[in-house]
């Protein structure tokens, strides 16, 4: 008994869970990326700062440069501007601090808000979709299996609801137990279609 994919309510919920799915990692790393972007903006005043003292710096030490070739008091005029360009260069390196505290900051806001929708995708979701897809396979090995239909019954009359069983059948057991093939084949029809599953040709 070969069987396929079908487009019934169990295969159908399930493709519409992948969608969801997808839709919501897709959803969570655009909105850690626009956090990412949003903190990075916070760098912008560090970005200024290192390229304001790094250029003050640059600035007064040329300065110190030409004053020093003053003779006999040149020493004593760089002085100034050496510590001026020291003080600048302290400036420039707290901009360069700033950024990369940023940077840390928003790598770490953005990881922590994937955390908790990429966990319940790894350890909610996708083990119950790992477990869908062995028990489908395990189906669709026993319905290719000569005695395949059975088990499939079996299984339809230990977990399916009463009120199915008993539109199959009035007394469906005793149907199952004396191997009346209308009713085997319909509890594993049953049984398959509860999976997204169903006989070719039914």
């Amino acid at each position: 008994m070969k069987i396929y994919a079908d487009r019934f309510p169990v295969a159908l919920r399930q493709l519409l869970t992948d969608l969801l799915v997808v839709a919501w990692v897709y959803v969570a790393i655009r909105g850690a990326l626009w956090l990412h972007d949003l903190v990075q903006r916070l760098a912008v005043p560090g970005q200024k700062l290192e390229g304001a003292g790094g250029g003050l710096a640059d600035n007064l030490a040329e300065a110190g440069g030409k004053v020093g070739r003053v003779p006999l008091v040149g020493d004593e005029l760089t002085a100034p501007f050496e510590r001026a360009a020291d003080a600048a260069r302290s400036l420039a390196e707290a901009g360069r601090d700033q950024q990369e505290l940023v940077d840390q900051l928003a790598l770490a806001l953005s990881v922590g808000m994937l955390i908790v929708p990429l966990g319940l995708v790894v350890f909610g979701w996708l083990p119950l979709r790992v477990r869908w897809m062995r028990r489908a396979a395990s189906a669709a090995a026993l319905a290719a299996a000569p005695a395949g239909r059975d088990l499939l019954a079996l299984r339809a009359l230990a977990t399916q609801p009463l009120g199915k069983l008993t539109r199959i059948h009035p007394d469906v057991a005793e149907a199952w137990r004396r191997g009346d093939e209308s009713t085997v084949e319909t509890l594993a029809a049953l049984e398959l279609r509860q999976l997204g599953l169903r006989p070719r040709g039914r």
